[in-house]
């Protein structure tokens, strides 16, 4: 049930905050404030230290009560978007979200709105007595056009201790892609350096020696199944560089299908499955598809687990999201219509 302002919370001091400004803590809480915001609401007695009203230069020292009274709705709002999500996993600190593809995370550039994050604050406004008194915590991201398993945090510790888990390359993150060509070692590490394609002007990647400041790169990867001219295959990424694993694959002659950086364009189609087996395609039921139609129009590519220590509870997690239904149905066809083996 939602109430409205003003709206009185209580709050403990953390250890890691001992010694911060009180605006500086408060929004820390409350990350849908701005500091002005949270400044005028000091500046006019509604925030309270051991029950004492604050200043706005008073600090806040680890252990202290603290009650802030909002009497003004967030003026750093998220818009929230509803729509549908698939949660994984959700405690009172993380939600777990299987990604769709063509999502972009957080609004960005062309995409002022529609994103993850819009939708989380929705669904956050829905389960919280004040709109807007949880901000999606976005620690990691997804290309837009990759799917596959996220989390988001919904405090701002969880949110500071599993930044630092990411930013520190403690959480062990795997991906399945798809690939053209048949890989065929087993298991192998792509160690490229990766740069900025030469001349600007683009978000696109390069391992090649003109890159522009090419930063160490580390990807280890599995064969998960082969097929006459594909293969699928398992990524571990090591570093964190942008667009990684695409790149990396492309580098070493294997892109991903449907790759409109880095592979043979952005959409694959059942005349080009049936040109790389050399067998027609058919879809489940045995009638012919559209030749033209696509049967991916993203990179086949899917963030498949996330492996880290909780930031609150301490244990050892593992989240998996199932296998996105457009690369499934490609996978599908490709094993009615071509040999298919494992690693060995």
């Amino acid at each position: 049930m939602h109430v409205e302002y003003p709206f009185t919370a209580a709050l403990t001091v953390e250890n890691y905050l001992h010694g911060v400004r009180i605006d500086s803590f408060l929004i820390r809480h409350f990350r849908n404030y701005t500091p002005y915001r949270m400044q005028r609401m000091v500046r006019a007695g509604q925030v309270r230290i051991e029950g004492v009203v604050a200043e706005t230069d008073d600090r806040v020292y680890r252990g202290q009560s603290v009650a802030v009274r909002l009497v003004e709705p967030p003026d750093h709002l998220l818009l929230p978007e509803p729509r549908d999500l698939e949660a994984l996993y959700e405690d009172d600190w993380l939600i777990v979200i299987n990604k769709p593809p063509d999502l972009v995370v957080h609004p960005c550039g062309n995409y002022v709105s529609g994103s993850l994050a819009n939708a989380l604050q929705a669904y956050f406004d829905r389960k919280t007595q004040l709109k807007g008194l949880v901000r999606p915590g976005i620690v990691h991201r997804l290309d837009r056009l990759t799917s596959g398993v996220m989390v988001c945090t919904k405090d701002h510790l969880a949110h500071r201790k599993l930044g630092i888990h990411f930013e520190q390359r403690r959480v062990l993150k795997s991906y399945l892609a798809l690939v053209h060509g048949s890989i065929s070692d087993d298991r192998g590490e792509i160690d490229l350096a990766i740069g900025e394609w030469p001349g600007g002007g683009t978000i696109r990647m390069s391992t090649a020696p003109d890159a522009v400041d090419p930063r160490p790169s580390r990807t280890l990867y599995e064969v998960v199944e082969r097929f006459e001219r594909f293969t699928l295959v398992r990524a571990e990424p090591h570093t964190g560089r942008l667009h990684q694993i695409r790149v990396h694959l492309a580098g070493i002659g294997f892109p991903i299908v449907a790759d409109e950086f880095y592979s043979h364009g952005g959409v694959f189609t059942a005349s080009e499955l049936e040109n790389a087996s050399g067998l027609p395609a058919e879809s489940r039921n045995g009638s012919s598809l559209d030749h033209h139609a696509p049967l991916l129009d993203r990179q086949a590519l899917h963030a498949h687990s996330l492996r880290f220590v909780h930031p609150v509870t301490r244990e050892l997690v593992t989240f998996e999201a199932p296998l996105a239904g457009d690369i499934e149905r490609v996978l599908s066809l490709l094993r009615q219509s071509a040999p298919v083996s494992t690693a060995g």
